[in-house]
């Protein structure tokens, strides 16, 4: 009889020992204990209670890298080299072409670096769509080739640049390809 109450109890020992709480453990481990009479008796594995009464480690958590912060954004100079500077970064994030030559040619040659500037005597401006900003870019045009994130004021100095910019590539391949009204 007493092997039977014995064997009984590891297995009920077993089971309660896949739930993996130590407190759950130490309670099979005294519950196999008062079953066969002490843990010396022939019946009871004193090995086998001990590993149920181990404790059970969790794995300790890695403390994840410290980065260091994103740099600050850039800040730009609220003058036309600091338009063109702006513009070029958004077009670079746009992968549009152009370079700040090319573009401070056309500006210079279209408005003298007035982003107010305005045309009011050539063919645009009879058609009753007048040519606008620091590159005298249409409002059809404009809206056309915006870029998302530039401002949607035709007389924002860089969302004006990065629009003629975006025209120029896909009409003549970058804006460095201008040298004339276009």
């Amino acid at each position: 009889m007493r092997a039977t109450t014995s064997l009984v109890s590891r297995k009920r020992t077993a089971s309660i020992a896949h739930t993996g709480s130590a407190a759950v453990l130490a309670l099979a481990a005294v519950a196999a204990l008062a079953t066969t009479g002490s843990a010396t008796n022939a019946d009871a594995d004193p090995i086998e209670l001990v590993a149920i009464v181990a404790p059970i480690t969790q794995p300790v958590p890695v403390a994840a890298p410290i980065l260091p912060p994103p740099p600050p954004a850039p800040v730009y100079a609220n003058n036309l080299d600091g338009w063109i500077r702006q513009a070029l970064d958004v077009l670079r994030a746009h992968n549009i072409p152009g370079s700040y030559d090319a573009i401070m040619r056309n500006i210079m040659r279209e408005s003298t670096g007035n982003p107010r500037a305005i045309n009011l005597y050539d063919s645009n401006a009879a058609a009753g769509i007048p040519s606008k900003g620091l590159l005298q870019v249409i409002d059809p045009t404009f809206a056309a080739y915006h870029v998302e994130g530039t401002s949607l004021d035709i007389y924002d100095p860089v969302a004006n640049i990065v629009a003629a910019c975006n025209y120029a590539a896909h009409r003549y391949g970058s804006m460095d390809n201008v040298n004339s009204a276009y």
